[in-house]
């Protein structure tokens, strides 16, 4: 049994373009710390194997200084590391894969086929294989691939896309996953946590990016942690983001945006960054401006958009000699007539069936 962490997509020397430029400089220097964190965390833990599965850098041309850093961190840890490059930080002659002397425990792939890293200490072999271009479309990686029958652990570490037929970034199947043989199969490339999934008797998943670095990107990230063993394997999630990026939607009809938007945030918001997007009716057009100005010392960063509508009299058109104004008349008519509790159900009918006849969304 082998104790490890998965993790993957630290793209390092991100822009992080949206953010300030002050922001952005420190978001960035926060990636690269990120790496020592995770060292000093796995030496807590006791790990044994640290598997990264691609993309630690956001291209195959990344400041020298962010190399040698990650590869200083990684000279730290008290286990073995093993990386496949991905397609943004494929291998080249030119990447700092290449260029940088690395410490002894780290093992890297530098072949688009499959390749063996035998750790007798640990009873284990690791297989994988880097992608050398940004692109690898074939899908033949795993074509004739069987884990040798020798009684040890049989990991794999790919960057590619699962069950994605014709894509661009090295395709998986399913099948030839399970037929491949190992107990579990770390991949890299999709930024969002997949959950533990079986191919046949092999475990696999995504342990997802370990930083968000946008809106597309939102909630806990994080890696994976556990053991495993011949035909066992035990791993979960750990977040580990310094900060999360969040969206979260608030209604204000017939309320005060502040209070409304202060009644919906949760209680811890200081490290992170928010879009607060604003929706229901308004008396009158909002300011976003003056909300974000007012809440802004609350978070890390903060955006706030409107999606609200005014207000409006819905019987106001009633009288027209039109569809829309027998349709209110009607509507109205049993409003009138109904009893205090089923109002509101007719009122929002109406905002229904007015949305639907302006073509627009509620």
């Amino acid at each position: 049994m082998v104790k490890l962490i998965h993790a993957a997509d630290f793209h390092l020397d991100s822009a992080f373009g949206a953010l300030p430029e002050e922001k952005a400089r420190q978001r960035r220097q926060e990636s690269r710390e990120t790496m020592h964190r995770l060292v000093d965390f796995a030496n807590e833990q006791a790990v044994e194997l640290l598997l990264l599965a691609g993309d630690l850098f956001d291209s195959d041309q990344t400041y020298c200084e962010t190399g040698e850093e990650l590869s200083a961190a990684l000279g730290r840890f008290h286990g073995q590391v093993v990386i496949a490059p991905g397609n943004h930080d494929f291998y080249s002659a030119r990447s700092a894969y290449a260029r940088l002397v690395w410490p002894e425990n780290v093992h890297i792939f530098r072949s688009a086929a499959i390749e063996k890293i035998s750790f007798p200490e640990l009873n284990c072999t690791v297989y994988g294989a880097a992608f050398t271009a940004p692109e690898e479309t074939d899908g033949t990686v795993l074509d004739g691939f069987q884990a040798e029958n020798d009684g040890t652990v049989h990991l794999m570490v790919l960057h590619g896309e699962l069950g994605v037929p014709g894509s661009r970034y090295r395709p998986l199947s399913r099948e030839k996953v399970a037929g491949s043989g190992v107990d579990y199969l770390a991949l890299g490339h999709i930024h969002q946590y997949s959950g533990l999934q079986r191919c046949g008797d092999t475990m696999c998943a995504y342990s997802g990016c370990i930083e968000g670095r946008g809106f597309d990107e939102l909630g806990d990230k994080g890696f994976l942690m556990g053991t495993a063993a011949p035909g066992c394997t035990q791993l979960r999630f750990v977040p580990f983001a310094r900060r999360r990026y969040q969206i979260i939607e608030v209604d204000i009809t017939d309320r005060e945006p502040l209070e409304a938007v202060r009644e919906a945030l949760p209680e811890q918001t200081a490290q992170d960054i928010y879009r607060i997007v604003l929706t229901g009716e308004a008396e009158e057009s909002l300011s976003c401006s003056a909300v974000q100005k007012e809440l802004a010392e609350n978070f890390y960063m903060l955006e706030v958009r409107d999606r609200t509508r005014v207000k409006e009299d819905i019987w106001a058109r009633a009288e027209e000699d039109s569809l829309r104004g027998l349709f209110l008349k009607d509507l109205r008519a049993r409003y009138e007539k109904a009893p205090e509790d089923q109002r509101a159900q007719i009122e929002m009918a109406v905002r229904f069936g007015l949305a639907a006849m302006d073509n627009r969304d509620m």
